[in-house]
């Protein structure tokens, strides 16, 4: 769809910031059909069993605005010591709006991030006019924690950590967490957990009763196999969950997708069943990338994608194999990522068809 001009009343009356965005870009901006491995769904489908002609929901009423049983059922299954403890959200993207706006002075504060990252980190700075303060990860996509705290201000309010990363897929030790937690930095440690259920290092979710610095996000858009229902969770102390619902829409979270959510955190059966299938189609995609001639490097991965490297010709590989049908992202723009493609691992007939179309279009592109 063709983007209307900047122009007229709204480029009168918007923030100077806003004008200056540069907004998310999706996986669906680009392609919308085909075997779709480019946006780290759970392409085995969600864990929710649903029967819709047994759903009884009183659809006139408002929701409830706090979603205590949600809360309380996900409490019980992530080991979290209170329902005051949990934040639900549109998805985890709301938690981190949120936090910028309850905890950042716009024109003043700032945050670090550690690229490559999860671009809504900085989409949301520049919605809220936070400045962005970068420290990079080393080549093999570690922490650098003497040089992030190095970084620190007094107007330093959040630091965020995408562990599993992405694009990186890589898990950030807790132990690196708990080191950050222990320093002298006075801000929020936002560890962001989208893909935690595919990694065996253990949730920062465990750290929560010691660290009250420490904010953890988690969403069912990718192991839950329900990135349609737009739900996610910020789990931390009493008090940062207490300003998060306070500044919230009123009924935020819709009745629809608080049953499903429901439904599925009393699957974790369904759940464990796809993880496990996906795990073992990762060690498969991964062990075949690795026999490729033209495949330079395939990163580890705590996640239910993979990134890896070839030799050249990276955006023209993932453009061809798009075009005909088999959609991965591009991410050799990104930091230590040069000549980079990530796949999200999906069935296997899906992965096979990958395979066999990537070196197909590699032999033209030679």
């Amino acid at each position: 769809m063709k983007k209307p001009k900047l122009e007229g009343i709204a480029h009168k009356l918007a923030r100077s910031n806003i004008l200056a965005l540069h907004p998310y870009r999706c996986a669906r901006d680009d392609y919308s059909s085909g075997v779709l491995l480019d946006a780290n769904e759970n392409a085995l489908g969600p864990a929710a069993k649903l029967d819709v002609a047994q759903i009884k929901l009183e659809l006139e009423r408002y929701p409830c605005p706090y979603q205590v049983p949600l809360k309380t059922l996900y409490a019980e299954y992530r080991g979290v010591s209170s329902p005051n403890k949990i934040f639900v959200g549109v998805g985890s993207d709301e938690a981190i709006d949120l936090l910028f706006r309850i905890f950042c002075k716009p024109g003043q504060d700032n945050v670090i991030t550690t690229p490559p990252t999860y671009g809504m980190y900085k989409v949301c700075a520049a919605v809220n006019d936070v400045e962005v303060v970068t420290v990079p990860l080393t080549s093999e996509f570690d922490l650098r924690i003497p040089e992030m705290l190095a970084a620190v201000t007094e107007h330093t309010k959040l630091m965020f950590i995408c562990s599993p990363g992405n694009p990186t897929a890589k898990a950030i030790p807790l132990e690196d967490v708990i080191k950050v937690a222990n320093s002298d930095y006075k801000g929020l440690i936002i560890v962001d957990e989208a893909y935690i259920d595919f990694s065996s290092k253990g949730s920062a979710a465990q750290l929560l009763d010691d660290y009250p610095n420490i904010v953890v996000l988690q969403t069912l858009s990718k192991a839950f196999g329900l990135a349609g229902i737009r739900l996610g969770f910020a789990l931390g102390n009493e008090d940062v969950i207490q300003l998060m619902n306070n500044v919230k829409a009123p009924y935020n979270v819709n009745s629809m997708t608080s049953e499903v959510a429901r439904n599925a955190i009393n699957n974790i059966e369904s759940l464990n069943e796809k993880v496990n299938e996906l795990l073992v189609q990762r060690d498969i995609v991964m062990s075949k990338l690795e026999q490729l001639d033209y495949v330079v490097k395939v990163h580890p991965s705590d996640s239910n994608f993979v990134l890896f490297q070839v030799k050249e010709k990276a955006f023209e590989l993932y453009k061809t194999m798009a075009d005909r049908g088999v959609v991965t992202r591009f991410r050799g723009n990104e930091m230590h990522c040069n000549e980079c493609i990530r796949v999200t691992i999906g069935s296997e007939e899906e992965n096979s068809t990958f395979l066999e179309l990537m070196t197909k279009i590699w032999e033209e592109l030679k």
